[in-house]
């Protein structure tokens, strides 16, 4: 792991959803594969963050079939446009703009930041990758079966929609009609 300044080691280290990994950091609240790492920068600020969320293509999530090209192609072409906005949930406005590559089986986000402040830039690499993961939840295509994170994603979101149903909040949050 390369080094890491002292500040961003320390708020990563004092937060508790962040733990240390080969890579650097990961996020332990999401069911995708994520690394945060950072370097020092030439300015005032306590770290150039690096993010990097990799995520199965829609046809490696899929169960028991293949999806149709121009289907995975059209998902992937949306999931792009969707985080070209995920700095919009950052406390930073000195960013790159987000690389989103893809292979046969993976997507691989990308996110470069600089950030005035450690902690609020742990804060932001925890939001984004949260943004990340939503974004993907947002892009499920209906009428597949799913496997690995995209199921676990499923099973969670259906199991808070029960919850709140037992709860008596709803999908109106418990706001009268």
């Amino acid at each position: 792991m390369a080094s890491i300044p002292t500040a961003v080691e320390r708020a990563l280290e004092a937060h508790d959803a962040f733990a240390v990994s080969g890579e650097g950091y990961e996020l332990e609240t999401t069911v995708f594969e994520t690394a945060v790492t950072a370097t020092e920068t030439t300015d005032e600020r306590d770290g150039r963050f690096t993010v990097v969320v990799t995520l199965p293509t829609l046809d490696a999530a899929v169960a028991n079939e293949t999806v149709a090209p121009v289907v995975e192609d059209g998902w992937f072409e949306t999931l792009e446009r969707r985080l070209a906005d995920v700095f919009t949930v950052a406390h930073t406005n000195a960013h790159e703009d987000p690389i989103v590559e893809r292979d046969a089986t993976d997507v691989s986000v990308t996110l470069e930041y600089a950030s005035w402040n450690a902690r609020e830039g742990v804060e932001d690499a925890k939001a984004l990758v949260e943004y990340v993961e939503g974004t993907f939840a947002q892009g499920i295509v209906p009428g597949y079966e799913y496997r690995g994170p995209a199921a676990t994603l499923l099973e969670s979101a259906q199991s808070r929609g029960q919850q709140a149903e037992e709860d008596g909040t709803g999908a109106n949050g418990g706001m009268p009609m």
